[in-house]
């Protein structure tokens, strides 16, 4: 008998989210209106910040942070390699020049060392990503924002409900702080499309707001709605990227399930590191770190000795789906011509996007699923049946 694909990513939706987006459809109002107000008011109450703003998604969101924390012409920002590109593209979008600082060969996330040394006069700000959901050295980097006066924008599309010392990462704590997470349809939750900006700082919210729609000084929920006048000012040039009601209403009912979701994730993730502990040619990721809560949002071991290829495709024959989670900035060929980065100034970010691969996780996955995908790893690697 011929096993179904198994995706490596699936969201989970259950008849509320169905019956609130009709709910939508039904009173005529499906662009930013009282749905994303509620989802914005539950997001904030949830990461225990003042402002979380809606957006059509985490690169948008990024894009309008950076402009809200002054980016522009000639400011550099320090990110990192083992991300998805929309981060860097996300900096060259507000006119900024991104700089890379290579990764913790532990954590595989940014290495606050390597951001010091990277930190040039016309260094603005940070850039962290919690790759995989893992939380960055948020103590490390915000002293370094501190001693040299940058901002720090947490990257946090991996991460929502990760958090260090019980602390939600991305929530924006402090002057100069902003966190942006992804509501992808790959997330652990999510809106179709969507993203988040969360902050303390009600300056920069309300940049974002504005600019969030075409530099208006009124959404259209206050222009249109039964209690909103028509007049509005255009306050600075803005930009089309604002969550809609229709988008909300899945995420009204997916954000109470967050921490179920996470929950599974990690018992998921629990026997992935223990049946595939000892695979040979398998390097599996670190224990999370003491004091701190990994949402597991993607589970990615190291294929070593360049046979990355080979597994996918036994997989694939075992209908078994993996991703590629991330091949890094700098390996992609765009980036070398415009910045000149090449593979060997960035060492511990190539090693893992050389070998890096993506095993099926998602909420829904019943225990055979869980089991084909252990038994379809550990059979290429030992060379038996599946």
């Amino acid at each position: 008998m011929t096993e179904s694909y198994l995706p490596f990513a699936r969201p989970h939706l259950e008849e509320a989210e169905i019956q609130e987006v009709v709910d939508s459809l039904r009173s005529g109002w499906i662009t930013t209106g009282p749905k994303v107000q509620r989802f914005e008011k539950d997001f904030a109450a949830f990461l225990e910040t003042p402002f979380a703003l809606g957006v059509s998604s985490a690169t948008a969101g990024l894009h309008l942070a950076l402009l809200a924390l002054g980016v522009g012409e000639g400011d550099e920002v320090i990110t990192t390699p083992m991300t998805f590109v929309a981060t860097v593209n996300a900096i060259l979008m507000a006119g900024g020049t991104p700089v890379l600082a290579d990764v913790d060969p532990r954590t595989w996330n940014i290495s606050p060392e390597e951001v010091e040394r990277r930190i040039t006069p016309k260094t603005k700000g940070i850039l962290p990503v919690h790759f995989t959901g893992r939380p960055c050295d948020m103590k490390k980097l915000n002293d370094i924002a501190e001693k040299h006066d940058l901002f720090i924008l947490e990257d946090a599309a991996h991460a929502l409900g990760s958090r260090i010392e019980g602390e939600h990462v991305g929530r924006g704590k402090g002057r100069k702080r902003m966190g942006v997470f992804s509501l992808h349809p790959a997330k652990n939750i999510t809106t179709g499309e969507g993203g988040m900006v969360c902050t303390e700082d009600e300056d920069l919210a309300e940049s974002v707001s504005i600019l969030r729609q075409h530099g208006m000084s009124k959404g259209a929920w206050k222009r249109f709605s039964s209690s909103g006048t028509p007049e509005y000012d255009v306050l600075l040039q803005g930009w089309k990227a604002n969550m809609m009601d229709i988008q909300a209403a899945l995420g009204l009912h997916q954000l109470p399930r967050l921490e179920e979701f996470n929950r599974i994730r990690r018992q998921i993730v629990g026997r992935y590191l223990r049946e595939l502990e000892g695979c040979p040619g398998l390097e599996l990721p670190a224990p999370e770190e003491k004091g701190t809560l990994h949402a597991w949002h993607i589970f990615t071991p190291l294929v070593l000795e360049k046979r990355r290829s080979a597994l996918i495709e036994h997989l694939r024959n075992l209908q078994i789906g993996t991703g590629i989670h991330y091949i890094a900035v700098h390996c992609y060929k765009y980036y070398q011509d415009r910045f000149g980065w090449h593979r060997e100034e960035f060492p511990q970010a190539t090693r893992i996007s050389d070998a890096i691969l993506s095993l099926p996780l998602f909420p829904d996955m019943s225990e055979n699923e869980i089991s084909r995908v252990i038994r379809g790893v550990r059979s290429f690697f030992e060379g038996t049946s599946a």
